[in-house]
């Protein structure tokens, strides 16, 4: 413990030493994505995997985290963040952060992936390497396939300087026309819709794109002397804004954002070691890029078409596939037996649905496909913050709609990077006569619920789901998410009123039992972490245990700090950013902070507070700002006894694995959790395979009348 913090009386909870930046909190969940590509325990196409993640992870963050601060400068804000930095400041030390991430993922390509794959007999081999007649070969697949997808853009005084877009790769060519002209400067897009890997007369030898074109620019510009070529890449500012004042302006504002972000500045520049002077100088000037916001590496640039390799047939290089399985109380050989309907099984108890443990298909999308085709549902109401692109539970709804039910849709136009594909939905829905909301003026929607009014005999049922994950059958595979199907009248009732705040004219602070941001959410988390210090400071038993995506809100920070002073014992599992800084003697000691990355994105959230009743909530809501007061969320409270359980046993199995759990220290690195010698290994996500693995096994070999076979 440090000896430099006062004792618990003395202290200033709002001192900028107890809390960590949110950005460099971010910065280090993606050191713990790039760790899972260079531990070499993980399958070689695993640590693949997760060399294309970290690429893109890193994008996002530049496009959205310093696109932002960069706009702040720019409006010379000088506001200090809780940890007490300017946003000059968080960009200063991002970019100290950032470079040795970089360097750090080059060097596990070289010195570690590619000789691993290598030796598996997969070669990613330079293109002069090859011999006369594999290069014959490519130079005509370069010339069939490649070539006419292509656009040089010369930069002269007859043209302007080039667009070029956000994310693409691109070569750097300079070229003259005679020995004594001027050296002129074009850029050439590396074509997206090729495949960046090019294979080399079998699938196990391959040769990047870019360098295929390069070798063959010849054939772009012929009769000119190519003298040198390099490859960059930009990226653009994500954080384009509009007045969303007025809802029937919103899709067009939306569109404009879209344009916008096209054009929106750069927010890093990224060259190949050995780029001309020329060419760097060239570039920062015409893209107003700073030497800071220059990085320069080892080609390649772009690690995000990697992700190419991760289809190979090779099951010995990966890790075992995963099924997602059916729900135990949802068997479809089950309810056919029994000639009953999924709100049958429902209106008995409560059902807990975990993705990916629990089919997608089988549980969320049959709840609302079910509510579309069952003739005594009057009503469905959902909201969608993103979905897929052939999204099965967007045709449920319009097959709704076509059997004459109500059908009430808040599709979020804000979903950031999914903008477009909701426009898309919007568009089709409104084709159908289905009630579209575009969104809240003022707030992002980001709970995921559905409610379906069904009639039975003389009176009106409501059934709900909540969930933490979106209605979307992919991610669905990928992310770990919760999901709570229940028949509660009163909670019925609140996701009436909730639908009605999206759809009408009214906004509601009192509910039943949801905890609703804007609203209740924030008083009652507040409410509930203060019980449990109370319940300390007169000497009981108090503990906390939350799994989040993220810990950010100031507030909410200092209230855990204040149960930690109280003496509540808190667990805190938070995949990524986290202010709090635990371990602090007089403020956090009693405080732990984990934080577990895996094959699946953990993005589920569960709260428990041991002298509350029922104790137990899940729902879409982080504790960060935007969740509790800018954001629609809705958060659950979990009643059924076999269901808190069942929660209960996902936080344990959390708390329990040593093989991809972090701690994060009171010096704020995080360090990695591993077995003692002799002790089991236990990973949570495979723990939890094998639990819905049992469950199904154990359903499937029972009848129904409960006799096993």
């Amino acid at each position: 413990m440090s000896d430099e913090h006062p004792a618990a009386t003395d202290v200033n909870l709002n001192d900028p030493d107890l809390y960590r930046n949110r950005e460099l909190s971010e910065l280090a969940f993606q050191r713990r994505v790039l760790h899972e590509a260079l531990d070499d325990r993980n399958p070689l196409l695993e640590r693949v995997k997760f060399l294309s993640i970290f690429t893109s992870n890193m994008d996002e963050f530049f496009m959205k985290r310093v696109g932002g601060l960069k706009q702040q400068i720019a409006a010379e804000v000088t506001d200090r963040t809780p940890d007490g930095r300017t946003p000059e400041e968080q960009i200063d030390d991002i970019v100290a952060t950032a470079r040795p991430l970089f360097d750090r993922q080059t060097r596990c390509y070289h010195e570690d992936i590619l000789p691993a794959l290598a030796e598996a007999g997969i070669d990613i081999v330079d293109y002069e390497t090859l011999t006369a007649a594999e290069q014959s070969t490519l130079r005509d697949y370069f010339e069939r396939s490649v070539l006419p997808t292509l656009t040089p853009l010369t930069f002269d005084p007859a043209h302007p300087f080039p667009f070029i877009s956000n994310l693409s790769l691109s070569l750097a060519v300079l070229t003259r026309s005679t020995p004594d002209a001027d050296v002129t400067f074009s850029r050439v897009k590396i074509p997206g819709n090729r495949p960046r890997l090019v294979a080399v007369d079998d699938d196990h030898t391959f040769v990047p794109l870019e360098q295929v074109v390069a070798a063959n620019l010849d054939l772009l510009f012929p009769d000119v002397e190519v003298l040198d070529y390099s490859t960059f890449r930009v990226t653009r500012n994500a954080e384009v804004r509009r007045n969303e004042e007025v809802a029937e302006d919103l899709v067009d504002a939306i569109e404009d954002v879209l344009r916008e972000r096209r054009f929106a500045t750069v927010v890093r520049l990224e060259l190949e070691a050995g780029t001309p002077g020329r060419v760097r100088d060239l570039l920062q000037e015409h893209l107003d890029v700073s030497e800071a916001e220059t990085f320069v590496r080892e080609a390649p640039l772009d690690f995000r078409d990697l992700m190419q390799l991760t289809e190979l047939d090779r099951p010995d290089l990966k890790l075992e596939p995963w099924t997602p399985q059916p729900h135990p109380r949802l068997l479809e050989s089950r309810l056919d037996a029994e000639d009953r309907s999924i709100f049958d099984v429902v209106q008995d108890e409560d059902v807990l649905v975990h993705h990916p443990y629990h089919a997608f298909s089988k549980t969320v999308h049959r709840f609302i496909d079910e509510a579309a085709h069952d003739p005594d549902v009057l009503a469905i109401k959902a909201a969608i913050y993103r979905t897929s692109r052939d999204s099965n539970i967007i045709e449920s709804l319009i097959d709704a709609a076509r059997n004459g039910k109500q059908v009430a849709v808040m599709v979020e136009l804000k979903a950031r990077f999914d903008e477009e594909n909701n426009l898309h939905w919007v568009e089709r829905l409104e084709e159908e006569g289905i009630h579209v909301a575009y969104g809240t003026p003022g707030y992002k929607t980001h709970t995921k619920t559905t409610l379906v009014v069904r009639e039975e005999g003389d009176d009106v049922e409501l059934y709900s789901h909540v969930g933490t994950g979106n209605y979307h059958s992919e991610t669905a595979k990928t992310y770990v998410d919760l999901g709570l199907l229940t028949a509660d009248r009163d909670l019925g009732q609140d996701l009436v009123k909730l639908f009605n705040f999206f759809t009408g004219h009214s906004r509601h602070d009192e509910y039943r039992k949801l905890l609703i941001a804007p609203g209740n959410m924030r008083d009652q988390f507040t409410e509930l972490v203060r019980n449990e210090a109370e319940v300390a400071r007169d000497g009981g038993d108090a503990r906390i245990v939350a799994k989040m995506n993220r810990l950010e809100d100031p507030a909410m920070v200092r209230e855990l700090y204040e149960a930690s002073q109280a003496g509540v014992d808190i667990d805190l599992v938070v995949r990524d950013i986290c202010r709090l800084v635990p371990g602090i003697e007089g403020v956090s000691e009693n405080v732990a902070v984990y934080s577990i990355v895996d094959r699946f994105l953990e993005h589920a959230r569960i709260w428990y507070f041991e002298n509350d009743d029922p104790g137990f909530y899940t729902g879409s809501a982080d504790w960060m700002t935007r969740n509790l007061d800018n954001r629609v969320e809705g958060v659950a409270p979990v009643e059924n006894e076999r269901l808190q359980n069942e929660l209960w046993t996902i936080l344990e199995a959390n708390l329990s694995d040593n093989r991809k759990r972090w701690r994060l220290r009171s010096d704020g690195r995080y360090e990695q959790l591993r077995p003692d010698d002799g002790e089991p290994v236990v990973s949570v996500q495979e723990l939890l395979m094998e639990r819905a693995r049992a469950a199904a096994r154990d359903a499937e070999g029972l009848d129904w009348a409960g006799r096993t076979d």
